[in-house]
């Protein structure tokens, strides 16, 4: 299994975009083969600051997933309204 952990500062004004198109890609990639978990998290101490946890069964999977018309298109969105930042662990 891997885990990807996505730290995600949002530029001034722009979390609401950027947690919209995270809640639509969480819920399109529950349903994707080999998706474990996945979920968005909105930080209590740090204005703006997102974490997109996901587990995946396989790098196959992810490379699916990557390549999934809701990942193009919200994966645009949250890099237009910010910095990402991605920690990959194989579990």
């Amino acid at each position: 299994m891997l885990r990807l952990n996505c730290f995600f500062q949002a530029k001034e004004g722009r979390c609401p975009d950027a947690l919209a198109a995270a809640i639509e890609l969480t819920e399109a990639s529950l349903k994707q083969d080999g998706c474990i978990s996945y979920d968005v998290f909105a930080s209590a101490t740090r204005p703006g600051v997102l974490l997109i946890c996901e587990t995946w069964r396989d790098e196959a999977a992810i490379t699916a997933h990557c390549a999934s018309e809701p990942f193009v298109k919200n994966a645009a969105v949250i890099n237009d309204c910010g910095e990402l930042k991605i920690e990959k662990f194989e579990m």
